[in-house]
């Protein structure tokens, strides 16, 4: 799940940060990624996204036993954040690719395989998940970069979870 968040960052943060200088590597323990950076749509886009993404992780997690403390941890959170905004991640280099309608070549982004394995174990539980939907209907080409972004700004407005 949280790879696949990871992805969907890569899409919409600004191009600008793309060309700025590379910060230090990420953690060897998680090289995940993001799809909101390559569309150049903002930081409060992709903080929005990074925020109703972790809401949809919270509930995955709860219902198959995660405990909340992890979630909201450095292995839930923290990385979340970490990998959200390191263009040295390979799943945020990949959702990077995604976002401008490029192919995202041969590298390994783990959230490009694990989504429809995600998709089934939320449908399972009836667990709502429309941004890790979205994504993998990118990832399979079922959905435009801007359908899957128009899919997602077109929900019903409600209260928080």
């Amino acid at each position: 799940m949280r790879r696949l968040l990871l992805l969907l960052c890569g899409i919409a943060t600004p191009a600008a940060a793309q060309d700025s200088p590379a910060p230090p590597p990420p953690p060897p323990q998680d090289q995940s990624a993001i799809v909101v950076t390559g569309r150049g749509l903002g930081a409060s886009a992709a903080a929005a996204l990074t925020t109703r993404g972790f809401a949809e992780l919270v509930r995955f997690g709860k219902a198959f036993g995660a405990r909340p403390e992890t979630m909201m941890g450095l292995s839930g959170l923290g990385d979340l954040i970490l990998t959200c905004s390191s263009p040295q991640s390979r799943n945020f280099s990949f959702g990077v690719a995604l976002g401008k309608n490029e192919k995202p070549g041969e590298k390994l982004a783990e959230g490009a395989f694990t989504a429809p394995v995600l998709l089934e174990m939320a449908a399972e539980k009836k667990i709502e998940m429309p941004i890790s939907a979205a994504v993998a209907a990118l990832l399979a080409g079922k959905l435009s970069v801007d359908a899957a972004i128009e899919s997602l700004m077109a929900r019903p407005i409600k209260a928080e979870e």
